[in-house]
């Protein structure tokens, strides 16, 4: 295992970066909860001001009915029922809408706005999951590969055009710049375009939830489709979860470059053993032995 010596001290590249993990966690920690707490208390606050507003204008109700029916308004969201509107509202469980949650099944973004509400649809998720991530993972894993086959074409086309071997390396880093960026434009940047078009976010938070669910964290603040009373809802969501599929290949690809070139730079993976290398007490023996027949 690779080490690193400091003031005469050795210390392992895993415990190391197993360290910088932790501090990078509680670094996150500390951030966010400086940023949103401030929020989450006017937010908390504001909330409360509008129930003293409601209650006061509308006198005939009392406290303990207002919590009732926010209670009721509560589950409603968590079962995935739009309050506002009417029962004319898209459903969130026709074939569109089906076929994307599946996907958030299978790819674990899950983003928490829509489950199962009935016990028979709870244990088929159970299990669809079982077989789905699984299946999902296998499949992105030789799309991953076929994406690296077409990188490594491009590679080799590019430092084909060139015929000095000086600059065959820039070539190469060239020809994955390119590459890069024209799957960041496919599927980073243009993405929150349409969003912000289709559901009235800003570009920053088309990004955001771009981002959000290709890495699969999923919070579920932003969701495509979500309570929206427009036509085609089913198609969109469609087609949204199968971007979200090749968007997660390339990504997988992506993050799979930057982690061997984490490994290369930290020296986490251990060089080949030569063969003189693997047996070198063997080779001091025959050579003790064939210096003793020498004397004798």
């Amino acid at each position: 295992m690779a080490q690193l010596r400091v003031t005469g001290a050795k210390f392992s590249w895993t415990t190391l970066l197993a360290l910088s993990h932790f501090i990078y966690l509680l670094l996150g920690a500390t951030v966010f909860q400086h940023l949103e707490r401030e929020a989450e208390s006017n937010n908390r606050n504001n909330f409360q001001l509008e129930k003293l507003y409601f209650l006061a204008n509308y006198s005939c109700l009392d406290g303990p009915a207002l919590e009732k029916f926010v209670k009721v308004i509560l589950d409603a969201w968590e079962n995935g029922v739009n309050p506002s509107g009417n029962s004319t509202n898209p459903s969130n469980w026709d074939f569109g809408s089906s076929f994307f949650f599946a996907g958030t099944v299978v790819t674990t973004i899950g983003y928490g706005n829509l489950s199962p509400a009935t016990f028979q649809g709870q244990v088929f998720c159970v299990f669809y999951a079982l077989c789905g991530i699984p299946l999902n993972l296998a499949f992105l894993n030789q799309l991953s590969k076929c994406l690296a086959f077409h990188l490594g074409r491009l590679e080799h086309n590019m430092v084909s055009m060139v015929p000095r071997k000086s600059i065959h390396q820039c070539m190469e880093v060239l020809a994955v710049v390119v590459f890069l960026l024209m799957g960041s434009v496919l599927f980073l940047i243009f993405p929150p375009i349409i969003f912000s078009y289709v559901e009235g976010w800003s570009y920053g938070e088309g990004f955001y939830y771009t981002f959000i669910t290709l890495s699969t964290i999923g919070f579920g603040d932003f969701v495509v489709g979500n309570g929206q009373d427009r036509q085609n809802v089913s198609v969109y969501r469609s087609l949204t979860a199968v971007w979200i599929i090749f968007a997660l290949a390339w990504l997988a690809l992506l993050l799979n470059m930057g982690a061997r070139i984490v490994e290369h730079f930290l020296g986490l993976r251990k060089p080949p053993v030569s063969t003189d290398e693997e047996r070198p007490s063997s080779r001091k023996q025959e050579e003790s032995l064939s210096q003793r027949a020498i004397q004798q």
